[in-house]
């Protein structure tokens, strides 16, 4: 993603985490520019940006980014923002729902998957991750996980929505240790409802060190001990 130069930056790009913090009160403002030709051009260009701010947010977080870049690199004007989003509040939570729909979609391949016994699933789902961040030399993280460190800055919008997409992961990796607990694979006291909870918010710890040192080990080692620390 081209960054923005040093004129723009000079010129004093709002981030976007105070575009949001100045918005969350505030009505929709009203459309200005010229608008999209057909709905089908309004629906691609709305996913753009979204594919953008995606792009962004998870290498920089909310702090470091600003609005006019992820803009410019769709090639919407500033004027037009409105005909896509009706706040920088609903925008920044339209990125967040797409990330979220995109990890759920990425757990449930991998811990559904019935062709592998269940804690294979869990370490092919580590291993798909692995292959994500590194595909983008270990730049980008986890944007829920970047959110939650940031969420104080944040619209109130922003907590329970985080709260609960953490809720979800749990679930699903929750669903994954009990059917291991059915099939022999870990002990039948097994509390699977805190090893999903321990798993996760170690993984979020375990991402922000595989891009701080930018490279996997962080992550198969937290996976090795993980695995290693449920009850047989």
């Amino acid at each position: 993603m081209a960054k923005v130069d040093e004129q723009a930056q000079s010129a004093g790009q709002s981030s976007l985490v105070n575009d949001l913090s100045n918005n969350t009160q505030s009505k929709p403002k009203p459309r200005r520019g010229r608008p999209p030709k057909v709905n089908r051009e309004l629906e691609d260009t709305k996913a753009e940006l979204i594919r953008s701010g995606l792009a962004q947010l998870t290498e920089k977080g909310f702090a470091q980014s600003g609005i006019d870049p992820i803009l410019k690199q769709v090639g919407v004007p500033k004027g037009s923002f409105y005909y896509y989003f009706a706040s920088k509040e609903a925008f920044g939570q339209a990125v967040l729902d797409s990330y979220a729909s995109y990890f759920a979609y990425k757990l449930d391949k991998h811990l559904l998957d019935d062709t592998n016994p269940p804690l294979m699933r869990i370490s092919l789902f580590v291993q798909s991750a692995i292959d994500g961040m590194a595909r983008f030399d270990f730049k980008r993280g986890c944007l829920v996980g970047n959110l939650g460190q940031e969420v104080d800055q944040l619209p109130g919008s922003f907590r329970p929505k985080l709260i609960a997409i953490f809720e979800s992961w749990q679930q699903r990796l929750q669903a994954c240790l009990e059917l291991a607990k059915q099939q022999g694979e870990i002990a039948p006291a097994t509390n699977c409802k805190l090893y999903a909870e321990h798993f996760w918010v170690g993984w979020e710890g375990a991402v922000s060190r595989a891009r701080l040192v930018q490279r996997a080990q962080p992550l198969r080692h937290y996976l090795d001990c993980f695995l290693a620390g449920l009850p047989r």
